[in-house]
């Protein structure tokens, strides 16, 4: 493995699992005042370019941690419609 896919593996899997302290605690509160729902839509637009982006360039550490970041994405923004008072 090139030492470039390793970067991007490692900046991939930070910056991913940097919103799972997040995603959990919308679960856990079930609360979501918090979490602009502009933030949410221009975060999965982003994620959904970057994620074709990979797959337009066959740049696997992108298409693997941008498909598991929609995911993450998708469920804030599911807690963001449920949970919002």
């Amino acid at each position: 493995m090139e030492w470039q896919e390793i970067l991007g593996l490692v900046g991939g899997f930070f910056t991913t699992t940097s919103l799972i302290p997040q995603v959990w605690r919308l679960y856990r509160l079930k609360s979501a005042r918090e979490i602009s729902l502009t933030f949410n839509i221009f975060l999965g637009l982003g994620v959904s370019f970057w994620l074709a982006y990979g797959i337009a360039l066959d740049l696997p550490a992108v298409i693997f941690w941008n498909a598991i970041t929609i995911l993450l994405v998708g469920s804030m923004l599911f807690a963001k419609l449920k949970f919002n008072h």
